[in-house]
């Protein structure tokens, strides 16, 4: 009869062996002579970490007036409708004027006499037949009555009130007949083109916003789209009650979609310092945290990790050891790895990491 124990032997230290090899405890000589490992693989890609603000802005015209008439009296004739589009120039509220055209002729009569006595008297001072001193005074007449005709041309131009700039009117509450004082608004104006945003920020960002920062701004519709803005002002002072300093944006409004006094939504991303950027399932986890696969000279080395920030199926870690866009990162096959194993490593379908993660996105 024959005895099973050697078989029984060798099968004991094949499956010691195994354990062994599971535990990472082989010799290092023999894992680098194993048969190369099938991974997927890509490079390191290296991002800035961006810091995205959200705040609430108010917006106005870029320009905008309440406008006033210039002289006191009594309507006679409005000369546009609510919401029309307006020139500079033009005439938008006539007042009564009558009064005001009377004293426009009478200052170019007078003027007119004054400057024929004017002529002749600077023709007889050429003979001799006019003192000096009668010539001076006519001289003074004449300017004088230039003056009163500008005066007279000012007062019948304060009988209208005129657009300053091109814009849009607003809903007036007066009708001819009615009388109107200098302090009295009549019709708004605004210049909507362009809207500018004014919203709030924490006064801890104030060394990191500066004018050309980019915004994104939304009205709070779910179906409205995203509009891009720049920052033009950042106000001097933090609020020291609220901790917070205004900032002020423009956005362009060519499809006069958006109206002054509207609430957006603002996102400010502010870009930080570079980190290694990779696809989440490189990133493995152990007793010891976390940990991705690199490649060195077609061995697999464990390169032990910090989590920064993720977003979209991408992580940014930070690390002891450089990492930069040379090295060679495993993101698939890694179950079967062990430190110092060799590699076949393969190429990675493309990903798309160009969008850095974003401070709100969940931290690892």
């Amino acid at each position: 009869m024959f005895s099973d124990k050697k078989p029984r032997r060798h099968a004991f230290t094949a499956a010691l062996l195994l354990l062994l090899a599971a535990c990472g405890s082989e010799a290092p000589e023999v894992r680098r002579n194993a048969e190369p490992v099938r991974v997927i693989a890509e490079p390191v890609q290296i991002n800035n970490q961006l810091t995205r603000i959200e705040a609430v802005g108010t917006s106005r015209a870029l320009q905008s007036v309440t406008l006033h008439p210039p002289s006191a009296g009594e309507i006679v004739r409005i000369n546009f409708k609510p919401g029309q589009h307006v020139d500079a120039g033009d005439v938008l509220v006539e007042l009564d004027q009558r009064k005001e055209k009377l004293a426009v002729e009478l200052a170019q009569f007078r003027l007119s006499e004054a400057e024929r006595l004017f002529e002749r008297y600077r023709k007889s001072a050429e003979t001799g037949a006019t003192l000096p001193t009668t010539l001076d005074a006519a001289r003074t007449e004449l300017e004088a009555a230039r003056i009163e005709l500008d005066q007279a041309k000012i007062a019948l131009e304060d009988r209208n009130i005129i657009a300053p700039f091109d814009g849009h009117v607003g809903i007036t509450q007066f009708d001819p007949g009615d009388r109107v004082q200098t302090e009295t608004p009549v019709v708004t104006l605004d210049n909507r083109d362009s809207l500018l945003v004014t919203f709030d920020l924490p006064e801890l960002l104030i060394d990191h916003v500066n004018q050309g920062s980019k915004v994104q701004m939304k009205t709070w519709d779910q179906q409205a789209q995203t509009v891009d803005g720049e920052v033009i002002d950042i106000d001097s002072r933090i609020d020291p009650d609220l901790r917070t300093f205004v900032t002020r944006a423009i956005v362009s409004n060519e499809q006069d979609r958006l109206r002054p006094g509207m609430s957006f939504r603002v996102t400010l991303e502010l870009p930080g310092d570079p980190y290694p950027v990779m696809p989440q399932i490189a990133v493995q986890w152990g007793a010891d945290g976390a940990y991705i696969w690199k490649i060195v000279d077609g061995h697999a080395e464990r390169v032990r990790v910090r989590i920064v920030q993720r977003q979209q199926g991408f992580v940014m870690v930070s690390s002891d050891e450089v990492l930069d866009e040379n090295d060679i990162i495993i993101t698939e096959g890694i179950q079967r790895l062990r430190p110092g194993l060799p590699v076949s490593p393969q190429t990675a379908i493309a990903r798309d990491a160009a969008t850095p993660a974003q401070t709100e996105a969940t931290r690892g």
